[in-house]
């Protein structure tokens, strides 16, 4: 069926592939739990659970092809054991269930298995949320806004003449309006924007529109340490050891906000700093955020030009070109946007997530710069948390 949301398993993004890979060399047999939850208020999916359900029983259905192995064979930092484990992937159904929520309106989702045969859910599931929502709640929508909007802003970076080096990626496959409208941003993106567009992090997209596919690790992956390393203080410091003894100094950027802001710098030593390439911003100030890495770089005897800071943190243009003026000359900067590129239509865009709440049976956390970012079913773990990294009460 060519009418279906997903049609391809690489219609996700590349974090999950090399993260993925990790799972498979060092914890493969890790069992976790991924719940989802949508942020935003009055918003009724009950009315769609079912072609929801039908999505999902379809995305299950799907193998990688020998074309598509052979993409992934060819990128420098995918392992061949690694091709070969996909080649026999597919996502188990009975590891999810879809369900009716306690409020109104709202629907539950839960993705529950090994971690390696459960990390691919997360991303196509949500664009099948949003999809089966925006194709149900503004049927027919007239493109003309949502590609006004978009050539606005290539209009805005290609005018602005101090910013030469401004590289901007395409990050919205979970926030996306649609696939179809996803796959005319990278097109649009790539024929206008020129040297300004580095990349997307969908690997589908990526090998299409013949650009580079981008991305490291997300937050679940320094979650799920919590509970696989030695002990809970050392969870950051183990996951990034384990990230460096499988890429061996590639895909070197460290995600920095599973903890905030302060109990990563205490974690990202000298060694660390020297180590990876760079670090990536997730939630709170971007300046604030900017500011004190170069200076704990400085601190650390490392030459912040050397280093590249990503910005990720639902960016628009504006912010994303006002950062790179703040930071230009001193360091290194790339952004990722998503959805003010992949769901900026002209009417509200869901805020969704799917997150891993267990790791081996124990909960796990990500405790946000952002108070509303932060995600734990269990209060005692989240409370403990707090106190084992010094990180202030909610």
């Amino acid at each position: 069926m060519t009418d279906m949301i997903i049609t391809s398993l690489l219609d996700t993004d590349l974090y999950k592939f090399s993260m993925m890979q990790v799972v498979l060399h060092q914890f493969p047999g890790a069992q976790v739990e991924y719940r989802f939850k949508c942020r935003s208020k009055g918003v009724n999916l009950r009315p769609y659970i079912n072609e929801i359900r039908e999505e999902i029983h379809h995305l299950c259905q799907l193998r990688f092809t020998e074309d598509e192995l052979d993409y992934l064979r060819n990128m420098r930092f995918i392992k061949s054991d690694f091709v070969d484990f996909l080649g026999l992937f597919h996502l188990p159904e009975k590891c999810i269930e879809v369900g009716e929520g306690p409020e109104e309106g709202e629907i539950t989702i839960e993705a529950k298995g090994p971690w390696l045969h459960t990390i691919l859910f997360e991303i196509p599931v949500l664009a099948i949320v949003n999809e089966v929502y925006f194709r149900n709640v503004h049927k027919n929508l007239d493109w003309t806004e949502g590609r006004r909007r978009l050539n606005e802003k290539i209009e805005l970076v290609n005018a602005s003449t101090d910013l030469k080096s401004f590289k901007i990626s395409e990050y919205g496959t979970r926030r996306r309006f649609s696939k179809a409208w996803h796959h005319e941003v990278v097109k649009t993106l790539k024929e206008k924007m020129g040297n300004h567009f580095v990349g997307t992090s969908n690997v589908l997209m990526a090998k299409e529109y013949n650009t580079t596919p981008l991305g490291t690790m997300g937050h679940e992956y320094l979650q799920a340490c919590q509970a696989l390393g030695p002990r809970l203080r050392d969870s950051q410091v183990f996951a990034l050891e384990m990230w460096a003894k499988e890429y061996r100094g590639d895909l070197g950027i460290a995600l920095s906000d599973v903890y905030g802001l302060n109990a990563f710098l205490r974690d990202f030593d000298m060694y660390f700093c020297k180590l990876f390439d760079g670090a990536r911003h997730d939630s709170g100030d971007p300046f604030e955020w900017g500011e004190r890495l170069l200076a704990h770089y400085q601190a650390n005897r490392v030459d912040p030009i050397s280093k590249t800071l990503v910005f990720s943190n639902n960016l628009n243009f504006p912010t994303a070109m006002e950062i790179a003026r703040r930071f230009s000359g001193r360091c290194k900067v790339s952004f990722g946007i998503g959805t003010n590129l992949t769901n900026d239509m002209g009417v509200p865009a869901l805020q969704v997530v799917m997150k891993m709440v267990r790791c081996n049976g124990q909960p796990v956390a990500k405790v946000s710069d952002e108070p509303e970012k932060t995600m734990c079913d269990d209060p005692a773990y989240l409370s403990y948390l707090r106190h084992v990294f010094d990180l202030p009460a909610a």
